[in-house]
């Protein structure tokens, strides 16, 4: 991938020739360019089970129940 960049292929030729998705390939390109490798980094700690976004979405769900349960009961 950082060979078909680097011979001036666009993100979208190389998504195509690889059959990669677009994202994916702007993403590695990207990764590349900041640290010099694509290469997963190192990270402090063990990675959160839920999101921020997961965790709005529960607490969204949770609060139309409760007023839901408020209101029938």
């Amino acid at each position: 991938m950082i060979g078909c960049h680097l011979c001036n292929k666009s993100i979208c030729e190389i998504s195509l020739l690889l059959n990669i998705p677009r994202s994916t390939v702007s993403g590695i390109i990207t990764k590349w360019k900041q640290l010099g490798t694509t290469a997963t980094q190192l990270r402090s700690g063990r990675p959160h089970k839920m999101t921020e976004r997961s965790q709005h979405m529960l607490k969204q769900t949770v609060r139309k129940l409760s007023t839901v349960s408020r209101v029938n009961g």
